[in-house]
């Protein structure tokens, strides 16, 4: 047995992902801590995956458009907010979907990334 309590929370979930592979809360959280430890390449990639594999775990987009926000992505961000925004529109998810549509509107137009 692994005993988490001496690993790091990276570590962690690095361990329970072992075993869960495809889990969207589990892979959610591995993105979070590359985020807190400014590797916006490796978020990413996971948060990336996440909305091609689980469209539907709508707290993905809101982080994904902020990671390509801080690496100077707007238009990238801009069609991920509108993609979540379909997304929570359609599953009822109010709360998510105005958070997408803030983001965006702080964002500005699409045009002005063209």
């Amino acid at each position: 047995m692994v005993y988490l309590c001496h690993m790091s929370r990276k570590e962690q979930i690095l361990q329970l992902l072992e075993g869960s592979p495809t889990d969207a809360f589990l892979r959610f959280a591995l993105a979070k801590e590359w985020e807190q430890e400014g590797n916006d390449p490796a978020a990413l990639n996971i948060y990336r995956s996440l909305v091609n594999d689980q469209p539907n775990y709508v707290g993905t987009y809101y982080h994904l458009g902020k990671t390509l926000e801080r690496m100077e992505r707007p238009q990238e961000a801009w069609k991920i907010y509108s993609r979540g925004i379909e997304i929570t529109r359609q599953l009822g998810e109010q709360h998510a979907m105005r958070e997408l549509a803030g983001a965006r509107l702080e964002l500005g137009d699409e045009e002005d990334f063209t």
